[in-house]
């Protein structure tokens, strides 16, 4: 099952010390991105920074985090996500610092988070948002929600909290996560649909933003995605597969 060798690559990565970084002084963006996903008359992008996935394989050959997030900023993304994991999305927390020393954008630290070490780490390379993934915890692979959401509270640290299914969306709306991820990806098959955001949403609806994740590449899926309810969209592999990512970027921008 892939969601448990996720499992086991987080674990291995922990042990590794991948997270082990030293970046005193490093601090989140002090943006509001709630406040931007209420407000924004165009839509609201959290653009990713992934060199590769468990789906796709290699996407763009790694290098200069930096600059292609510059080039998401530029187009209109109003946050960046950056994949830590080393283990089949050749992520890392460098390349997360590098794109934190290079914009004032709100950051989204994107893992398979299981362990408290990991929020550390995010803390102090300067994240807004860490993502964690309502599966893991009902499945018993990272202890209990409600301790880790408020670890991350503690440590001045948002909480996008992931769900698939319209159980987990029950589940991820009696926390206090900040917003809620639908991800229309599922980990366990990778099979993409991008119509579970309108089902689960329909069936569930929101108390808190919610962001659709995974499978949309097209203006057509942001509007679509917008009228079922989605109140923001997290992209990576359509734009980082562009040849120009800040135009890819600016077009999805102005689907709306």
């Amino acid at each position: 099952m892939l969601l448990k060798r996720l499992v086991d690559n987080s674990r291995k990565a922990i042990d590794g010390g991948v997270y082990d970084v030293a970046a005193a002084g490093r601090r989140g963006s002090g943006r509001d991105l709630l406040e931007t996903i209420r407000t924004n008359p165009r839509a609201t992008l959290i653009t990713e920074v992934k060199f590769s996935s468990p789906s796709l394989g290699e996407i763009r050959a790694a290098g200069d985090p930096a600059g292609i997030a510059g080039r998401m900023v530029g187009g209109g993304a109003s946050a960046v996500s950056v994949l830590t994991q080393p283990h089949l999305f050749n992520g890392s927390p460098g390349h997360f610092l590098e794109v934190r020393d290079a914009t004032d954008a709100p950051m989204l630290m994107k893992d398979i988070v299981i362990d408290k070490a990991q929020v550390d780490a995010g803390r102090r390379i300067g994240a807004d948002y860490i993502l964690l993934i309502q599966s893991l915890f009902d499945r018993g692979h990272a202890g209990e929600i409600d301790e880790m959401v408020g670890y991350c509270h503690g440590r001045g640290l948002g909480v996008l909290l992931e769900v698939h299914t319209e159980g987990e969306m029950a589940s991820a709306q009696g926390t206090e996560a900040d917003i809620i991820g639908i991800n229309n990806r599922d980990l366990d098959t990778l099979e993409v649909d991008i119509g579970a955001t309108g089902r689960i949403l329909a069936a569930c609806g929101k108390t808190v933003p919610v962001v659709s994740e995974s499978g949309i590449s097209t203006p057509r899926d942001i509007r679509l995605l917008r009228g079922w309810g989605a109140d923001a969209f997290l992209i990576g592999s359509s734009i980082m597969r562009s040849g120009d990512v800040e135009g890819r970027v600016r077009e999805l921008v102005n689907a709306y």
